[in-house]
């Protein structure tokens, strides 16, 4: 009888830690969701002024180019 007890308190217990293990990642999971998001919006809004100042230095410097040849 002792046994018996022993192997339904075992899978009790391996039961409630593989759920417990389940909810845990899926936790993890939702809150890797959410800071990948955090960041790619973070960085999207640093990179569109980057974009611009790039495409304004690269104007300047066509700009730039163009009129040492016209000398």
């Amino acid at each position: 009888m002792m046994g018996y007890a022993l192997r339904v308190s075992l899978a009790s217990f391996f039961t409630v830690a593989a759920t417990a293990s389940f909810l845990g990642l899926c936790i993890l999971d939702k809150d890797y969701e959410v800071a990948h998001e955090s960041i790619s919006h973070q960085v999207k809004s640093l990179r569109e002024p980057l974009d611009r100042r790039i495409t304004a230095l690269e104007s300047l410097k066509k700009l730039k180019l163009h009129n040492m040849w016209k000398q």
